[in-house]
């Protein structure tokens, strides 16, 4: 459980980021998990778009990717959203206390 200071701090981080991945008609699918994955394994920190087509909202989408992948949902920005797990083998961002 991020705090509000470690979610600002990544929001801030994310500024910078471009929107890696898009959810659109397909949904959320086991693919689509198993690339997330991999990328936040090696990242730590995502952002994310829902297409207007896609039968979720971004904060619903967030938080259902949220726990199957065992992740933080950071912030929810119109159609964006940022996801965070620390990495097990390669830990890349240091978060303030």
């Amino acid at each position: 459980m991020l705090t509000g200071k470690q979610k600002g701090f990544l929001r801030s981080m994310a500024n910078t980021y471009d929107t890696i991945y898009q959810i659109g008609k397909g949904g959320i699918g086991e693919m689509m998990v198993t690339q997330l994955d991999a990328t936040l394994e090696a990242r730590e920190l995502i952002k994310l778009r829902t297409l207007d087509m896609c039968e979720y909202g971004p904060r619903e989408a967030g938080e259902i990717l949220a726990e199957k992948l065992g992740a933080d949902l950071v912030a929810v920005t119109g159609t964006r959203f940022i996801l965070y797990r620390e990495s097990k083998k390669k830990k890349r961002i240091e978060l303030p206390k």
